[in-house]
């Protein structure tokens, strides 16, 4: 996943370099693949407007813009993108500019038509991996205004997340496990959602596959495009703009680890369900593409269709357009193993559903849909229904366990201090509950993987760090043998006989052991 250090310092206090942040992860075995700068060297790179557009003369994948970038003249681009309408603001990268890729810009010809700079894509700014089309800045971007302030310089850590550790899946998560390796306060939690439940409206009957349910409407949204700081945000972990809706949801997925979807609400027929699919039931996705589903795989439905696949992705029937006025936002907890099926089945996989196969944290379902919700009404003007709707129950926290210190030690090779244990568990969100010879450690709900004495040896070593591990010199226990004489000559004479052109042939016997035995 790429994280954005720029959003990881609004959690916590980083090391100062970011080198200094992928060497603490990798070696508390949380590698950094890769280390990538944004947005420092892009100059001469300015918001401009889209104020015409005409077909290419000579060209029919081309076409002619009018640009204004501030200055006191319009200039003529020729371009080849088709995302993008008279109206919109695009980046102008000017004569003179020098892209993240290398490429210098200069003033051209293209099939016989002056073009006075380019428009840009993400991929061409070094903002993103989309290379589809022109990138469409937000509406309230000035013109004339150098791209760097709209997307300062950030740098973007691609970090291997594990199986295992689908706590560490957002910029939170990531924040609050440097904190335990740097004994650092994080400066800010999500707040616990104080919210009054309503158990009508939704039904669960899968209740194995989709423990809990959660529904809340926001009415009289305005949907359009997001504003620039959404954006950028988004953009630095790879995350395409689509919407303020769309994009309000993946950015609380990219903060908090818990995935949410905003259905249509004018288009849902009566209450929710979550159910078994029918056996070859057909599903139209939000990817556009027409699903054949299986008994097994969990959906959302109304009271008359499946609506969506829970934990894996929205419907195209229910999804949130330009018309929308109401949404109805979902927040759930799905078993992990249901949701690895159905996405594998389904050849679907999804941002939410390599979430939730891996694990989100149960206690951050209810605060994701509160700051999913706080969104919708801060970006796009909506009001939320003062209840949230509910069915089923949470999963309960993951059980106590007991840790003896001596057991650490032997296991570990080295006598760690008690105290020093007892402060890197702590550190990592454990809760010591007894304090005899053998302690008894509360594990928070956002690891689940911590299940024996050895999860929690583990976890300290991490902290403590291997390589203050001494390693132990064991060659003299090596035993020495005598030369083999015999041994010898045949490798010798297999060697000559190999270099002379000869070739060993080892045929298995079809005669039993006995009736191959030598007679003494």
């Amino acid at each position: 996943m790429k994280f954005s250090v720029n959003w990881l310092r609004e959690f916590i206090d980083l090391p100062k370099t970011p080198e200094e942040i992928a060497d603490l992860l990798t070696r508390a075995g949380v590698e950094t693949k890769n280390i990538e700068t944004r947005g420092a060297k892009i100059e001469k790179v300015l918001v401009s407007q889209i104020t015409a557009s005409s077909r290419h003369p000579n060209a029919d994948r081309l076409t002619v813009c009018e640009v204004d970038d501030g200055s006191a003249t319009k200039r003529q681009i020729v371009c080849g993108a088709t995302n993008y309408k008279v109206g919109d603001k695009i980046p102008l990268a000017l004569p003179g500019a020098k892209l993240p890729n290398g490429t210098e810009i200069r003033k051209s010809k293209l099939r016989g038509v002056d073009s006075e700079g380019m428009l840009c894509s993400p991929i061409e700014l070094g903002l993103g991996e989309d290379a589809s089309g022109l990138l469409i800045l937000s509406p309230e971007a000035k013109v004339g205004t150098p791209i760097t302030d709209l997307f300062p310089s950030d740098t973007i850590l691609d970090v291997e997340i594990t199986p295992n550790r689908g706590d560490l899946l957002s910029h939170f998560g990531l924040a609050r496990e440097i904190a335990a390796l740097t004994s650092k306060k994080l400066k800010s939690t999500p707040r616990e959602a104080k919210i009054p439940v309503k158990k009508t409206g939704v039904t669960i009957s899968a209740t194995r596959e989709c423990p809990f349910f959660s529904a809340r409407r926001i009415d009289n949204v305005k949907v359009g495009p997001s504003p620039q700081w959404l954006r950028a945000k988004i953009e630095s972990a790879g995350v395409r703009s689509i919407n303020n809706i769309v994009d309000i949801s993946n950015f609380v997925m990219l903060e908090l680890g818990q995935p949410t979807h905003a259905f249509d609400a004018d288009k849902l027929r009566g209450d929710i369900n979550v159910q078994l699919a029918l056996d070859g039931e057909k599903f139209l996705a939000l990817d556009g593409k027409p699903y054949s589903l299986k008994p097994d795989n969990c959906v959302i439905a109304d009271q008359e269709r499946t609506v969506g696949i829970g934990g894996v992705m929205g419907g195209e029937e229910t999804g949130v357009t330009e018309s929308t006025r109401n949404v109805l936002l979902e927040a759930a907890y799905f078993l992990p193993a249901s949701i690895r099926r159905t996405a594998q089945e389904l050849n679907l996989p999804s941002d939410a559903s390599y979430r939730f196969e891996r694990g989100v944290d149960p206690e951050m379902v209810l605060r994701a849909s509160a700051r999913a919700t706080e969104l919708l009404q801060e970006i796009t003007g909506g009001t939320a229904a003062k209840e949230i709707h509910v069915a089923g129950e949470l999963p309960s926290n993951p059980s106590d366990v007991s840790l003896i210190y001596e057991k650490c030690d032997r296991v570990v090779g080295i006598a760690i201090k008690p105290k020093t244990i007892d402060e890197i568990l702590t550190h990592f969100g454990l809760k010591k509950i007894s304090a005899a010879k053998i302690t008894k450690w509360k594990i928070p709900s956002y690891r689940r993987d911590l299940q024996r004495d050895v999860d929690l040896i583990e976890e300290v070593v991490r902290a403590y760090g291997a390589d203050k591990i001494p390693g132990r010199d064991r060659s003299r226990f090596t035993p020495s043998t005598a030369a083999d004489r015999e041994h010898d000559l045949e490798t010798h004479m297999r060697e000559r006989l190999v270099a002379r052109g000869l070739f060993e042939a080892r045929t298995s016997k079809l005669i039993s052991r006995n009736a191959s035995a030598f007679s003494e």
